[in-house]
């Protein structure tokens, strides 16, 4: 199955991004995608927090989730938004990194606000604190599609194994990991993780990310990927913008799944940790 892959390289005005986006869907449908993939912060990136307070709503009152959905209504793909920020309506004063899937028909299919925050001070002197104004979410989530049941994750998600190997264990087949990865980790760990996630749980991984030197100073690794159940890449768009295409042959899970079984062969692993 043909999928789309946007790399972006959003910046602090939702219009201008929104408008890239719904370009980006019809494309995909026209190439004859059945599904869109945007990186994370699609709609706005922006770590102004105050410039960007005015533009972040509760998700029912969100222009861009709205807009969105029409595009891809009016282009009869599935669309994954990667993610945007909204209100939480968990954490009072917080806002949500969610993940917004949506169907064919324009419809919500599934969402999911990101468990793990990417809270980090680099040696390259970026310092990053995504707890001071976001929420985490609580819930591992997984929605059936035309590819498959696909595990939702996020970007700094991608280093914590477990939550893969939960999604896997309920179902999934492939996992969503948009991104707006910096640099120095990026070239550090991006291809590496993604691999890993993929090969662990013999599952395709999907990871638009975003790209470039953005409005609001920071820089963005790029090299979206899209990783097969054997760790192969068969996508990474480098740097820049723009589509880019893969096509999925859903048949390669159960053949990797059945040269090495690790679902089947995965066992609980005990609470304590005998020490010597």
């Amino acid at each position: 199955m043909k999928i789309a892959v946007h790399q972006m390289r959003s910046g602090i005005h939702p219009q201008q991004n929104i408008s890239k986006m719904e370009s980006a869907i019809a494309s995909a449908a026209e190439s004859g995608a059945m599904f869109y993939f945007a990186p994370e912060m699609s709609c706005l990136l922006d770590r102004d927090r105050q410039r960007a307070k005015r533009h972040i709503v509760a998700e029912p009152e969100s222009a861009a989730i709205t807009a969105l959905c029409d595009a891809a209504r009016k282009a009869g793909i599935w669309a994954h938004l990667g993610s945007v920020a909204v209100q939480s309506e968990v954490h009072p004063d917080k806002l949500a990194n969610r993940s917004v899937v949506i169907n064919p028909l324009g419809g919500i299919a599934a969402r999911y606000d990101k468990m793990h925050l990417f809270d980090v001070d680099l040696a390259s002197g970026e310092s990053w604190r995504e707890s001071s104004a976001y929420g985490a979410g609580d819930e591992a989530v997984m929605v059936d599609t035309p590819l498959g049941p696909m595990g939702l994750t996020i970007c700094y998600d991608m280093r914590f194994p477990q939550l893969y190997s939960r999604l896997s264990q309920a179902g999934s087949q492939i996992f969503a990991v948009p991104a707006a990865f910096t640099r120095p980790t990026g070239r550090a760990h991006w291809h590496s993780l993604l691999r890993a996630r993929a090969i662990e749980n013999a599952a395709f991984v999907v990871a638009a990310a975003q790209s470039g030197n953005h409005d609001d100073g920071r820089e963005t690794f790029g090299h979206s990927l899209v990783v097969d159940p054997w760790g192969e890449v068969l996508l990474d768009m480098g740097d820049g913008e723009g589509l880019g295409y893969a096509d999925l042959d859903l048949a390669r899970i159960d053949a990797v799944r059945s040269q090495i079984p690790v679902l089947m062969n995965r066992r609980a692993i005990p609470e304590k940790v005998k020490r010597y």
